[in-house]
């Protein structure tokens, strides 16, 4: 099985100053920052949640993903207190987890 060392295989070959610059660009990269929400934020988050748990209806979330934002729209099917993930069947009736710390916004549709 051949493993490929990706970059550190080029790095024995490069001055110094190279590598530093390297390092200093890929850390310049701007791969997106997750918003700070407060605290009132993620009460009305538990607010939608709990009328939409209620009543049945679908959501619109949007969440932080791999350093951009992603949208699902589907219904809260299981809230998970100790892990704080929510669980969410989309139109498909396929699960996906969502941390709750990754949601930046929640809407109904």
């Amino acid at each position: 099985m051949i493993r490929d060392r990706g970059t550190i295989k080029w790095t024995a070959m490069m001055l110094p100053e190279h590598v530093k610059m390297l390092r200093d660009h890929q850390d310049g990269l701007d791969y997106g920052r997750k918003p700070e929400l407060d605290e009132q934020k993620y009460e009305e988050f538990n607010e939608a949640i709990c009328i939409a748990m209620e009543e049945n209806h679908t959501l619109k979330f949007t969440y932080f993903e791999r350093g951009r934002s992603a949208e699902i729209k589907g219904r809260v099917h299981y809230v998970d207190e100790f892990k704080k993930e929510l669980r969410v069947m989309d139109e498909a009736d396929r699960v996906h987890i969502l941390k709750v710390t990754d949601i930046m916004d929640i809407e109904f549709t």
